[in-house]
């Protein structure tokens, strides 16, 4: 790779932490773009073009674009770390559920009472807490006697995971009741070249 790809993002946004993360993990050379989601940057015209659904993260990797976090993952593994994208077809298609999951009841759990809290969004915190409490369980059942969630050893699933997952206690989700999961997540943030998703409310706002 001769250029390094663009990836357009927030630094409160999950979705493109764990692009940024993942990037870093993997050793490719990137360029932090940043789209300010609290002026509205996310609906101008020149980042509608490219991403008509206005939302981070964006990649740009010579004349590829690429939208939707999950996707972009796939696209950096193939492309740039296939150690992190198994090609056995059971093992690839575990990695898929967990980025379906990632998509689903992480997103609307832990992510979504994180938007209340960080973002001030007008959702139902019972119901969000009840999505992460049950999306726990299982991720805690999962990781019984497991280091990694697929292959016994990091995947993208990993990354697709984490993000959201180590930030569930600013949506007030306390991860305290989930012994395995929080040694994955320490796990996680041991591997080589990993970052924090940086930023906070107080600071974004001073």
């Amino acid at each position: 790779m001769t250029n390094a790809i663009r990836i357009h993002g927030f630094p409160l946004s999950g979705h493109a932490h764990r692009v940024k993360l993942f990037a870093s993990l993997a050793g490719i050379a990137y360029e932090g773009v940043l789209v300010d989601l609290a002026t509205g940057e996310h609906k101008e015209p020149a980042f509608l073009s490219l991403n008509p659904a206005g939302q981070v993260p964006v990649i740009e990797d010579g004349d590829v674009v690429v939208t939707d976090s999950n996707a972009i993952l796939v696209y950096l593994a193939r492309k740039y770390a296939p150690d992190y994208l198994p090609t056995d077809p059971v093992a690839e298609a575990e990695v898929q559920q967990f980025l379906t999951l990632a998509a689903g009841d992480i997103a609307f759990g832990p992510a979504a009472a994180r938007l209340i809290n960080v973002f001030n969004a007008d959702l139902d915190r019972d119901f969000t807490h009840a999505i992460a409490a049950r999306v726990f369980g299982r991720l805690e059942a999962h990781l019984e006697g497991r280091d990694w969630l697929v292959a016994g050893r990091p995947t993208i699933a990993d990354v697709a995971i984490y993000s959201y997952t180590a930030h569930a206690p600013e949506g007030g989700v306390s991860l305290e009741p989930y012994p395995n999961l929080r040694r994955w997540l320490f796990n996680v943030e041991s591997l080589d070249g990993f970052v924090p998703m940086t930023g906070t409310k107080v600071g974004l706002a001073a």
